[in-house]
């Protein structure tokens, strides 16, 4: 299974589509990882700048309705090349959501009173997310900015579960059929 968690990227902004997380001109790119530089290149937030900001980040935080815009894997596709393998936001679109999971990586609904939470604690600051499983097998989420920290739980169960345990859809059919 692939390690979740590491530095976090906030993003505070709603709607961040398909074409913001990698613009169409790079869609007929032959692999995966010819994606890689150009992840958010094209996101116009304050402050944000893709070549200072993405590089080392592991997980991303942003508003509402992260994914939306034109249905595509390759939205999933750079986000995994740049090892970002988790996006926890109160809602996604429904089919970049769904990618994720195919991908074998997290997409995690958040209440969105966590998310104003995590961004009014830790949205200025350096911080880390660790995902963990307890031994009752529910999920938290732990932010960890020096020696602030705060856990927000969540629900990982069903299809969702078996895809990321599976490393995604290709793992889960070979692990069934």
């Amino acid at each position: 299974m692939k390690a979740f968690g590491g530095d976090v990227l906030f993003l505070d902004r709603s709607d961040i589509n398909t074409d913001e997380i990698i613009p169409a001109k790079y869609l007929t790119e032959v692999s995966k990882q010819a994606l890689k530089p150009y992840l958010l290149e094209d996101l116009k937030l304050e402050g944000f700048d893709a070549k200072r900001d993405v590089p080392n980040k592991k997980v991303i935080i942003p508003r509402e309705n992260f994914g939306c815009g034109s249905s595509r894997e390759h939205a999933p596709w750079a986000l995994e090349v740049n090892g970002i393998y988790t996006v926890i936001a109160p809602n996604f679109a429904r089919i970049f959501y769904q990618n994720m999971y195919n991908c074998g990586l997290l997409a995690l609904n958040m209440p969105k009173k966590d998310i104003d939470d995590m961004f009014r604690t830790f949205g200025n600051k350096d911080c880390e997310c660790k995902i963990e499983q307890k031994e009752d097998g529910t999920w938290k989420v732990k932010l960890i900015a020096g020696s602030l920290s705060k856990s927000y739980p969540f629900k990982l169960e069903g299809f969702e579960k078996a895809l990321v345990e599976n490393e995604g859809w290709i793992g889960f059919a070979d692990s069934k059929y």
